[in-house]
């Protein structure tokens, strides 16, 4: 895979997302399902690794840190901070002194003296992002972090963010149904020279060959909460992949891998980081590295699937009022 610049880090365009390993799809596999993807993934030449604090309320730390431990000097190991889970319950908490115990409770988890990339992973609206950034840039200054950066925010907190400490990279949700961050966040990103980490680039698994029927997912699949799996916009929106198939099989590729073509064949210092819990898929992803599409493909495609031709947002109005991203 092509090497790209993940503030002071060269890293394969296409990393890995852990978070499916232990949250949020319904049941996560079982422990030795997880650690063979995860031995798959270093096999294939994956040296970007994305855990958080939220995932398993500490679970996928737990899985990820010990057995990425003796791989330490040959990846970059990224967690987040400010949301966890607490007596069940997800809580976003970005003061300075909570993120300080993230920290200590995340080194603990991961077996680790240093995390490659820590990101806030909500702007907690309580706290004013310099706060956060500040407390954040004190762990850099103590050589238990290397580089800072933020998730789901907007072109102000990432320049408000950046005035306080350097921000390495910036992360949110981006597909080809998820393009908020087209508004400003990417041109932000470039003019400050901040690496862009685009997650869910397959829209949940909406963007594969598989054919998902919402009424079969598990009962603690937070797509039961999205509207764009609900009706009448799951309909709408499935009427889209035949066409986005047909392009698929056109550019000599599958479904998946065009979605994270299109990502990384963009002019900009993009990433992309799918997860999954499976080893066939995990190797369908990564070969996305070596698919180039002509410019006349990605027009199609970027006619087909758009913020006009999508139907439904991507979040519940009670976690959107979370998202600091731009809306269109």
């Amino acid at each position: 895979m092509n090497k790209r610049k993940l503030g002071p880090f060269e890293v394969n365009a296409i990393g890995f997302g852990c978070m499916n390993l232990s949250h949020a799809y319904g049941h996560p596999p079982d422990k030795r399902t997880a650690l063979n993807v995860l031995a798959r993934a270093l096999d294939l030449g994956v040296d970007h690794f994305d855990s958080a604090a939220l995932y398993g309320f500490g679970r996928n730390e737990e899985l990820v840190g010990p057995y990425l431990k003796p791989y330490r000097d040959k990846i970059t190991l990224v967690s987040k901070c400010g949301m966890r889970g607490e007596n069940g319950v997800r809580t976003i908490d970005a003061h300075p002194d909570a993120l300080r115990r993230d920290l200590e409770a995340s080194l603990r988890r991961l077996q680790t003296d240093v995390i490659d990339l820590y990101y806030l992973h909500r702007w907690d609206k309580k706290v004013p992002i310099e706060d956060s950034i500040g407390a954040m840039s004190r762990f850099v200054e103590q050589g238990h972090v290397r580089a800072l950066g933020l998730s789901e925010v907007s072109s102000e907190r990432i320049r408000a963010a950046h005035k306080t400490h350097p921000i390495a990279a910036v992360q949110s949700e981006y597909s080809l149904l998820s393009r908020n961050v087209e508004i400003s966040v990417l041109d932000t990103c470039a003019e400050l020279d901040i690496a862009f980490v685009a997650f869910s680039p397959l829209a949940r698994g909406f963007l594969t060959a598989v054919d998902i029927d919402p009424a079969q997912f598990a009962e603690k699949d937070i797509r039961r909460g999205m509207p764009r799996f609900q009706a009448p916009h799951f309909e709408r929106n499935r009427e889209l992949l035949p066409a986005f198939r047909e392009l698929a099989e056109e550019a000599g590729c599958s479904p998946a891998q065009l979605a994270l073509a299109w990502i990384l064949n963009q002019p900009r210092n993009l990433h992309a980081i799918p997860g999954t819990t499976s080893v066939r898929h995990l190797e369908d992803d990564i070969a996305a590295a070596n698919v180039s599409l002509a410019p006349e493909l990605l027009e199609r495609l970027e006619s087909l699937i758009n913020q006009e031709t999508v139907s439904g947002p991507r979040y519940p109005a009670a976690t959107q009022k979370e998202i600091d991203t731009e809306m269109f």
